[in-house]
């Protein structure tokens, strides 16, 4: 199988650890084995922090698809894992793309939930913490299954000094705890793999997001192709504009060519 690993932030220090976390972890958790190609967003924040970075990342996750599953790229993959935990982009690639695209948040969600009723998400940034609530909401979690607490410092700066965090993300793991969460999530792509070095410090399981999206992503199903009718476009990158004209119906992608 062969699975791209796309970092949607642009720090490709992030993207290394990614990388490196992903291929510990396969073996640790006897994922089947493939071959995972790590990819940085091509613009946009070095590590996304703001509604504003997360909208931008959205059209830099596009652009890095175009270039790694579009038309124009010779080898395929079965499935794509947008490896930071707000998912920019993840619907618009869905519609474009013809494999499985998963996300960090949604695949850690959904085996959190399998554990236990209650879950909390913890991650770095006290400015994601509406935006993850938001995301819990619209997939149909409130806060009765889904706590959403974030630290001060921000992914990036976790993943910086990530042994100078663990007492910090304890405190607010157990004060998730004390609330009624019966897992942990420590989610972000700067906190991967700080998971195994927190557990011991929470008296409930803590899950690696990094992990979870992983395991989702390599357990995907066949893909079904997609196609979406797509307007013209303009400003884009050539590799874009080529895979949104592959994902039109021939009548539309043949109106744009003449255009």
């Amino acid at each position: 199988m062969r699975l791209l690993l796309l970092n949607g932030n642009t720090d490709p220090a992030i993207t290394t650890l990614l990388a490196l976390r992903a291929a510990e972890a396969l073996p640790r958790l006897g994922l089947p084995a493939a071959e995972i190609i790590p990819a940085t967003a091509p613009f946009g924040a070095r590590y996304i922090a703001t509604r504003a970075a997360v909208a931008i990342a959205g059209h830099a996750v596009l652009a890095a698809f175009a270039d790694h599953v579009g038309p124009d790229n010779p080898r395929g993959f079965d499935a794509a894992l947008i490896a930071c935990f707000g998912e920019p982009g993840i619907e618009a690639a869905r519609e474009l793309l013809p494999i499985p695209v998963h996300g960090m948040a949604e695949a850690s969600i959904a085996a959190a939930l399998r554990v236990a009723p209650r879950i909390a998400l913890l991650t770095g940034g006290a400015a994601w913490v509406p935006m993850l609530q938001e995301f819990a909401l619209v997939r149909g979690h409130g806060p009765d299954q889904v706590l959403v607490r974030g630290v001060a410092p921000t992914g990036d700066q976790i993943a910086r000094d990530p042994g100078g965090a663990l007492a910090i993300l304890a405190e607010a793991a157990q004060a998730a705890v004390r609330d009624g969460a019966g897992v942990v999530v420590l989610g972000g792509a700067g906190l991967a793999g700080l998971a195994q070095r927190l557990a011991p410090m929470v008296p409930v399981p803590v899950l690696d997001s990094l992990e979870c999206g992983l395991a989702a992503a390599l357990a995907s199903p066949a893909a079904v192709p997609r196609q979406a009718g797509q307007a013209p476009q303009c400003g884009l990158s050539p590799a874009l504009d080529r895979l949104l004209a592959a994902a039109s119906p021939p009548l539309l992608a043949a109106g744009r060519r003449g255009a």
